[in-house]
């Protein structure tokens, strides 16, 4: 049996002036890997890749490989709006050192099926090491099909993974279901901490989900559990993971909710989002702490 893989889209450290907070960003890492997660995502949508400059992105790139690689799987986030800024980001991650880039597709404009295959097709045949596709039907405005991902694998080796972000697993299934069969080591990955194990079922490699920024020993349990086939522990770990998704519609966007209740943890990092996304409120902020209190009321699975 496959070993599911539990995947932290990290949330990015930035100080008052709206600059990297390197020790904060290295609090975050050290968190997450010792909380027993698998794997790193940097500059995720939780990451704050859309509004980060490109000196910042190299900077931060820079900083994970030397405090990530070798201790977990470090994946990059490197889409841009422009096909060779793209490229030219992934391939200077990947000489940098990540194990493999992420992309999501242009956003704004709703692509068709054939601009989607066009651009990771051009992508996909310039950079120089693995790439996980990401979709976010929600952020781009169209779903990046099970058929155009198919299409993509008979051409291009490289393209060894897919992060689907959709609340509505049948996407997911779908993919799955059409891209598997012909490549069975294709990894799909579930866009939601909740879906682990539905994913897990279905075929899939496991999930990327935010909430192991906040409590990376429960999503760690909740792969050992589906690992080791322990249904009663799956329950239990299901039922805080359920609980847990509630952090998600506290505030739009979420990631300014996440740091809140990472401070309130005690790790050391400073709330700060890029502008123009606003700290959490005195109302949120009680909110995330009733919410803390009743998870972690729950004693420990495993």
């Amino acid at each position: 049996m496959n070993k599911f893989k539990f995947y932290t889209p990290a949330v990015t450290a930035f100080d008052e002036q709206g600059n990297l907070d390197h020790e904060g960003n290295v609090n975050i890492f050290n968190h997450i890997i010792e909380g027993g997660i698998d794997g790193i995502v940097v500059m995720g949508s939780t990451g704050e890749f859309f509004s980060m400059t490109d000196a910042q992105k190299k900077e931060l790139i820079d900083l994970s490989v030397r405090h990530v690689k070798n201790r977990a799987e470090l994946i990059i986030g490197t889409a841009c709006m422009r096909v060779d800024d793209t490229i030219d980001l992934s391939n200077y991650a990947i000489d940098a050192g990540a194990d493999s880039v992420m992309i999501i597709s242009p956003y704004y404009f709703a692509l068709t099926d054939e601009s989607v295959f066009a651009y990771f097709d051009e992508v996909a045949s310039k950079v120089k090491g693995d790439i996980y596709l990401y979709n976010f039907p929600a952020r781009t405005g169209y779903n990046l099909s099970a058929d155009v991902t198919l299409k993509l694998l008979r051409k291009h080796k490289n393209i060894i993974g897919f992060k689907d972000t959709v609340y509505e697993v049948g996407n997911t299934r779908k993919l799955m279901q059409v891209v598997l069969p012909e490549f069975p080591d294709f990894k799909v990955l579930a866009g939601f901490d909740e879906n682990l194990y539905h994913v897990a079922t279905g075929g899939g490699a496991g999930v990327i989900g935010g909430i192991s920024n906040l409590y990376p020993e429960i999503c760690a349990q909740y792969t050992k559990a589906v690992n080791t086939g322990n249904q009663e522990e799956i329950f239990k770990t299901q039922r805080k993971i359920d609980k847990l998704m509630d952090i998600y519609s506290i505030g739009t966007p979420f990631f300014p909710i996440i740091k809140k209740a990472m401070v309130m943890r005690g790790i050391k990092i400073n709330d700060i989002c890029t502008a123009p996304y606003l700290r959490a409120t005195d109302e949120q902020t009680k909110k995330i702490e009733k919410l803390m209190k009743e998870v972690e009321a729950q004693p420990l699975c495993l």
